[in-house]
């Protein structure tokens, strides 16, 4: 997750260089990505986590005392159930609750810092340079929204360069972008053509930063909604019919998903436990036991699509994770290799006899 969260967090490092915002805010923006990676890598870590510890319990012997002592593959693999049981119904937190809330205040945040002028990029006692010629400084932010001690640099127009200082102003937004307001100052400007300089006093004055504001989201996104809003959204007519099937597919795979984890938690100990001892290591069963994780998590990336173009195929979601489940616990609870092998050793008629 923290190598991800890095990766992830160079898209807005720009944030920082060019829009100046502090440290603390660039950490938070970031750390709302964390849910949605969360529940990505969950699965994942879970079927290698139980992979790792079964494969090191069969290193040491340790299965195979147990097997001996008549202990089921079943019984071995209730502590991978549990965990994953545990990790699925977290998940389903992350997924409904977790995901929606941080994707929210991840965009709101992120329209603050691209047009929030005055709280997050104005910062007291600094100049802020808010494009190429302008520079702002400001001595304090007031309670009230007001701000106090502005002194302006505009050497955006290359025929003069004009400073303004003000004892207070406001930021105000408009349809053009925001600006400031400044009230009890002086206006200095330069004409770089003669040199002629013209100083004028000014109770009120204002400043475009020619910063376009941009619009905030009339409609949530997809990760946004809630899940009832999700699996109603068929009988929305403001949504087209593609539209309403995506959201519908990402309604049940909220509640499906988070099974992943139980899956992936039983199929991990499944081969190490149903298959037959190796004193060279188990390599074998562990590269198809991942090669099948792989493999499932590539079919529901498939079907996901498949479904929003045709949601009469939704049901192939649900397959592809009951059907391996169905399948790992089936030979958990039937599949005996030894069994299997003596019946094989032995000749019919000493059986047919008996």
């Amino acid at each position: 997750m923290s190598i991800i969260w890095l990766t992830q967090s160079l898209r807005f490092v720009d944030l920082i260089t060019n829009n100046g915002i502090p440290v603390s805010i660039f950490a938070e923006l970031t750390s709302l990505l964390m849910p949605r990676i969360f529940s990505i890598l969950a699965p994942v870590a879970v079927f290698a986590a139980v992979l790792f510890v079964y494969n090191r319990m069969l290193s040491d012997r340790e299965l195979v005392v147990m097997k001996s002592a008549g202990i089921s593959p079943m019984q071995c693999a209730v502590p991978a159930i549990i965990f994953g049981l545990i990790m699925s119904f977290f998940n389903i937190f992350i997924y409904n609750f977790g995901i929606p809330w941080a994707e929210k205040e991840f965009n709101e945040l992120q329209w603050k810092i691209k047009n929030d002028v005055s709280h997050l990029m104005l910062r007291e006692g600094e100049f802020t340079r808010l494009q190429n010629g302008l520079t702002v400084f400001i001595t304090t932010h007031e309670k009230d929204g007001s701000i106090t001690g502005i002194m302006v640099n505009d050497e955006r127009d290359p025929l003069s360069k004009v400073t303004i200082s003000a004892e207070k102003g406001r930021v105000v937004y408009t349809e053009k972008g925001p600006k400031i307001i400044m009230v009890n100052g002086a206006r200095q400007e330069i004409d770089n053509k003669d040199k002629q300089f013209t100083s004028v006093s000014f109770e009120r004055y204002s400043v475009d930063f020619g910063m376009k504001e941009s619009s905030r989201k009339k409609e949530a996104g997809v990760r946004e909604r809630n899940l009832k809003e999700l699996l109603n959204a068929r009988n929305n007519p403001k949504l087209d019919e593609k539209e309403a099937n995506r959201f519908f597919v990402e309604g049940n795979r909220r509640l499906l998903n988070p099974f992943f984890n139980l899956l992936f938690a039983i199929l991990a100990c499944t081969g190490l436990l149903c298959g037959n001892f190796n004193r060279r290591g188990q390599t074998k069963i562990i590269s198809i036991s991942i090669t099948i994780m792989i493999s499932i998590l590539a079919l529901d990336l498939s079907l996901t699509n498949i479904a929003v173009n045709n949601i009469s195929l939704l049901s192939l979601i649900y397959t592809n994770l009951f059907l391996p489940l169905i399948a790992c616990i089936y030979l958990l609870l039937y599949y005996n290799p030894a069994m299997l092998r003596r019946k094989k050793q032995i000749p019919d008629e000493v059986l047919n006899h008996e």
